[in-house]
């Protein structure tokens, strides 16, 4: 799919990307990106300090919620500015859904504006590890 400017509109929703989080994600992301805190990889460790288990790392959820808006954009897009608040920790086999609406379109600047969040389910209330998140995205002319 491509992006189209002229298709856009404000309240238009990002499809939602669900995504269960493992182990074995977590200590891929651990590896990739240096970060190798005991709260992200040992189970004893992370309830010795309080935790229900091993947490997510904050940037693995938002890098879930940026492959949200890149799934949604397409390659032809570009992603100039991303942001996002951490709310509340991440654990093992939880399942995390992306989503997102567009804020606003500047057709002029050929960019959407895109609130975003990421949200799970736990113990019949829902959580929003990432409560506000935001893209911008820039549209290329197709001319």
């Amino acid at each position: 799919m491509t992006l189209r400017l002229e298709d856009l509109a404000v309240g238009d929703a990002l499809p939602s990307l669900d995504r269960i989080v493992t182990p074995e994600d977590v200590k891929a992301y651990a590896d990739a990106g240096g970060d190798q805190n005991p709260l992200h990889q040992d189970d004893a460790f992370a309830r010795s300090v309080g935790f229900d288990g091993i947490v997510a790392h904050g940037m693995f959820t938002m890098g879930h919620m940026v492959a949200c808006v890149t799934r949604w954009a397409g390659e032809a897009a570009f992603v100039t500015r991303i942001a996002a608040q951490f709310r509340a920790t991440v654990f093992m086999h939880e399942r995390i859904t992306a989503a997102g609406r567009v804020r606003e379109v500047d057709r002029e600047a050929r960019s959407v504006t895109l609130d975003l969040w990421v949200s799970l389910e736990r113990d019949g209330a829902t959580e929003f590890p990432i409560k506000r998140g935001e893209a911008t995205i820039h549209v290329p002319d197709p001319g």
